[in-house]
């Protein structure tokens, strides 16, 4: 059973940085993406992310140029590295991977940017 598994996030003010790690168990076979989304509330779960098998990366114009997503295949982990945070960035962020048509996702951690 694939497990993912989330850390990193908290409190942070507003032009700080956090970084986030998610780590899949369970499983030793790579999955074609890894990415993050996030939601705050009251608001859809948005991709804020996504990284392939190959490397291409694609990002949220909200986030493009402040945040950056990077993956170790070999450990299954995906980071995302977060600068410039704002107020707005504040949500639950949420790990997911996908591999054969099927999503697997994380249990969520809270990043909250104070003003």
């Amino acid at each position: 059973q694939v497990q993912l598994v989330e850390s990193g996030g908290g409190l942070v003010q507003a032009g700080g940085s956090l970084s986030l790690s998610c780590a899949a168990s369970g499983s030793t076979a790579s999955f074609d993406r890894m990415g993050w989304y996030r939601q705050a509330p009251g608001n859809q779960r948005e991709l804020v992310a996504g990284i392939s098998s190959g490397g291409r990366t694609n990002y949220a114009e909200s986030v493009k140029g402040r945040f950056t997503i990077s993956r170790d295949s070999a450990k299954n982990t995906v980071y995302l590295y977060m600068n410039s945070l704002k107020p707005e960035d504040t949500a639950v962020y949420y790990c997911e991977a996908a591999r054969s048509g099927r999503s697997y996702w994380g249990q969520g951690t809270q990043v909250t940017v104070s003003s």
